[in-house]
């Protein structure tokens, strides 16, 4: 057995679920890059949507039965907490995804294997290839024992949307975000302040509130929240 089969069978052995369609299993672990030559290869991308998909039912199924009494609001905070690439990478390599990926040895190179949105996607496809496979029951097992440490710690404070958006920047290495004041009304004694966030590339957003500071919140959130919805 070579080094990336022992490495496939580990993580089939961690995830706890064999699978009988090798064809499935190994496109949920092709990357791109391996189709990029003259040999037309199947890469993980469409299941990587639909896992997506799948991800964002269950976490989102698992939260409202936790947290009964919880707002929208405060289940869409928790949305973007848990379901995002960086926690989807954590759970790839839990599962032991990076030595079982098919990934070119030029990607691989610049650091293909260990990247965070790579992995994030790897995961994804997996979910979605357990989901097909196994249906719903058995994409929700992977779900609930890699997130498990996530789903044990809801109650945690929240960090503020602002500090949240300032990661989310970083990690793609853009500029800090930007809040602008496009209008300031009412009365002194209830001022009301539109803010708008902007980020290169990112659809800018626009709230008001009775204070800037609660305006750049807001803007925040709503940029964050965006993001969620278009991933």
């Amino acid at each position: 057995m070579n080094a990336r089969a022992a490495a496939v069978a580990e993580l089939e052995t961690r995830i706890g679920h064999v699978f009988a369609d090798r064809e499935l299993l190994e496109l949920a672990l092709t990357h791109a890059s391996v189709g990029q030559g003259a040999r037309k290869v199947g890469d993980n991308e469409r299941l990587e949507f639909l896992g997506d998909r799948v991800l964002n039912l269950i976490v989102a199924e698992h939260i409202v039965q936790a947290l009964p009494e919880a707002s929208e609001g405060e289940l869409s905070k928790l949305m973007t907490r848990l379901v995002n690439y960086h926690a989807c990478a954590d759970a790839a390599r839990a599962a032991g995804l990076p030595d079982a990926l098919r990934v070119d040895a030029s990607a691989t190179r610049v650091g293909a294997r260990d990247n965070d949105r790579v992995l994030g996607d790897a995961c994804e496809a997996l979910i979605a290839a357990l989901y097909r496979e196994g249906g719903l029951d058995a994409a929700r097992g992977f779900v609930t024992g890699f997130w498990a440490d996530k789903f044990a710690n809801l109650d945690a404070p929240v960090k503020d949307p602002k500090t949240m958006l300032q990661e989310w920047a970083m990690a793609r290495a853009l500029p800090l975000p930007d809040y602008v004041l496009l209008k300031q009304q009412g009365p002194s004694h209830a001022p009301q302040f539109t803010i708008e966030v902007r980020l290169p590339g990112v659809a800018p957003q626009v709230a008001t509130a009775g204070s800037k500071r609660d305006a750049e919140k807001l803007a925040a959130q709503m940029m964050l929240d965006r993001q969620t919805e278009t991933s």
